[in-house]
């Protein structure tokens, strides 16, 4: 299969960008699949409601069929075809966030999205993107949009069109590329079929954002524990990582060091991932700074990046430092302990200064 590939701004009403907007249109019309920017990261987009188009994403990324989808939509009208018995919770969330990155579980409406959407589950996540590009897309298409990240099964998502196509180049039928992306991790997910609301995955809006509209929010047990059976969309399977495997280590700066000296020691390439802060310290085969501590939407932002830096690299194993988890950096270290497939050495009391 040849992949289309069309290049717009923000512009999307233009002279120059329109014409791309339907090409792609027609082809989520048709059934194909087709990547796209959102402001968190690039998602691979096909017609809700068609089995045959589910079942492209799936095939394109190798994505196991019981991983449900998020239905991305342009307006609340669109909402009201697929979802039924909205709480008032999820009203203030979505008049508050929306566009934006959070994505809501609703009971969904019989008949209305392709059980492969779901799994099966009677829920459905809806979302409404906040990128000019998506939301064109969408209205063109004239269909709500399934669509999870547009890389291969279990890598890190993609930030720029330039990943899409280093992953799935011939495997979709066309890839726009609206830039690189805004919020760099994908966004929250809210059950709110239930009562408190629960948080399924932390993303782009922090619980204290949730918290400050609607009040108290739970959160899935799965979040912090790996034995816990997740209920949100991609957070089942070892998801987000590099190919070399990733430990998460928390400990001083001197520790961590004498980690990868004994790695080096024993032959094997090391990679280090670390805030701006400390990465220039380290003495790594590869040392691939992320953001900052002080700034933690800036290290959303580079996460997947910093993570795809290592491909190619030929590093045998991977060092992550932690990062504080207030605010958007639950979603920054979710996203690491999934890579590191919960994999984290501490440094021991006796060895602390």
């Amino acid at each position: 299969m040849k992949t289309k590939y069309w290049s717009v701004d923000n512009d999307v009403n233009s002279e120059k960008n329109y014409p791309q907007i339907v090409e792609a249109a027609q082809l989520i019309k048709k059934n194909e699949a087709v990547a796209f920017p959102t402001e968190t990261v690039y998602g691979l987009g096909a017609n809700a409601a068609s089995d045959e188009a589910v079942a492209k994403i799936f095939a394109a990324k190798g994505r196991p069929a019981d991983n449900p989808l998020i239905v991305h939509i342009a307006t609340f009208q669109q909402l009201e075809q697929i979802a039924v018995d909205i709480s008032e919770p999820a009203m203030k969330l979505m008049h508050t966030f929306w566009p934006g990155p959070l994505t809501l579980i609703f009971y969904k409406k019989p008949g209305a999205v392709s059980d492969l959407v779901t799994a099966g589950l009677d829920t459905v996540a809806v979302r409404m993107p906040d990128h000019p590009a998506a939301l064109a897309l969408i209205r063109e298409s004239g269909h709500p949009i399934a669509a999870p990240s547009a890389n291969k099964s279990g890598k890190p998502s993609p930030t720029t069109a330039k990943h899409v196509l280093d992953d799935l180049d011939g495997a979709v039928s066309g890839i726009v590329d609206g830039g690189p992306t805004g919020v760099g991790v994908e966004s929250t997910v809210v059950d709110c079929t239930v009562e408190p609301p629960v948080i399924l995955r932390p993303g782009g809006i922090s619980k204290e954002d949730i918290e400050a509209i609607i009040g108290h929010v739970a959160e899935d047990p799965a979040i912090a524990n790996a034995e816990s059976k997740p209920k949100a969309p991609g957070m089942k399977y070892r998801h987000y990582a590099p190919a070399a495997p990733l430990y998460l280590v928390d400990g001083e700066q001197q520790w961590i060091q004498r980690l990868i000296d004994e790695q080096m020691k024993a032959g094997l390439k090391v990679g280090m991932l670390a805030p701006g802060e400390t990465a220039s310290l380290y003495k790594a085969d590869v040392v691939v700074p992320c953001g900052s501590k002080a700034d933690p939407k800036r290290s959303a932002q580079t996460l997947y990046q910093a993570l795809r830096s290592f491909e190619n690299k030929g590093v045998d194993i991977i060092y992550s430092e932690v990062f504080p988890r207030a605010g958007v950096g639950a979603a920054i270290m979710n996203r690491l302990e999934k890579a590191a497939s919960h994999r984290c050495i501490k440094q021991p009391m006796k060895d602390q200064g």
